[in-house]
């Protein structure tokens, strides 16, 4: 086998695994979870996928409202009403500090996480600040993208498997999609933001104008400071961008020298 080829091959594993171990498998677990929690249809969810979230969610930000002997335990978190996170990686973290919200009761502000399949952390209390301000509540935006995102993360995983498994030189090309996927999500986590800042309403404590949120680093809405950055997902993500893309150039190089 040439040389080329199974650098190819190894890269393309390892950014496969990665994919699957932060997304994709966790995704899959606990897929409709939430959904089965919200209409009172806890009985539906598997040990497995409970015993999934348990493990994704050490050392994760559990909102100040949850009891601390329930974090980690889904059973629990159920049990006692908590704020439930979906199980997959966090790829963008957003924080908000406010005067009403003191640094003794919140030293990281209010903090949300933005996944792939959904979102974490203390999203009641964003979504009672958006309200304030007259912007929707987070779950309206993206709505598409946390439905089909686990069916493209599957299909991501599929042509990855392609790759390492077959040689013909269109398939290389499609190692080109999972490169661009920190683009994407800066992409439509922008959009959103936009969409958001300039589709604002009448039910805000007061009026301000139209904006566009920060995407990334520090900024003022209001009397509030925010603070957007990428978190562990995204860097996962930036890992995968550069394992396909070594993977597409090695085996670009590997059938041209083989021809």
């Amino acid at each position: 086998m040439h040389p080329s080829l199974t650098k190819a091959k190894i890269f393309t594993i390892l950014a496969l695994i990665i994919l699957s171990v932060s997304f994709t498998f966790p995704m899959v677990a606990f897929h409709s979870a939430l959904n089965k929690i919200h209409d009172g249809r806890e009985s539906e969810i598997s040990s497995f996928t409970k015993t999934v979230w348990n493990i994704y969610n050490q050392g994760r930000y559990k909102s100040q409202t949850t009891d601390k002997s329930a974090h980690n335990d889904l059973d629990k978190m159920i049990g006692s009403a908590s704020e439930i996170g979906v199980a997959s990686m966090p790829i963008w973290a957003v924080s908000l500090e406010a005067p009403n919200y003191p640094k003794e009761a919140f030293p990281d502000g209010i903090p949300v996480f933005f996944h792939f399949d959904g979102f974490s952390g203390e999203v009641h209390e964003m979504n009672t600040i958006n309200h304030y301000v007259g912007m929707d509540p987070m779950w309206i935006g993206g709505q598409i993208e946390r439905e089909i995102g686990i069916y493209a993360l599957l299909f991501l995983s599929l042509i990855m498997i392609y790759f390492i498994a077959y040689n013909a030189k269109f398939l290389t090309y499609f190692m080109l999609i999972p490169s661009a996927l920190p683009l994407l999500f800066i992409a439509d986590y922008s959009y959103w933001l936009y969409w958001f800042g300039h589709n604002l309403h009448n039910w805000g404590a007061f009026t301000i104008k139209p904006f566009m949120p920060t995407v990334f680093g520090d900024g003022k809405i209001a009397q509030f400071t925010t603070h957007s950055y990428p978190t562990i997902g995204f860097y996962l993500l930036v890992a995968i961008s550069l394992l396909s893309l070594l993977a597409f150039f090695a085996k670009q190089k590997a059938l041209k020298e083989m021809k």
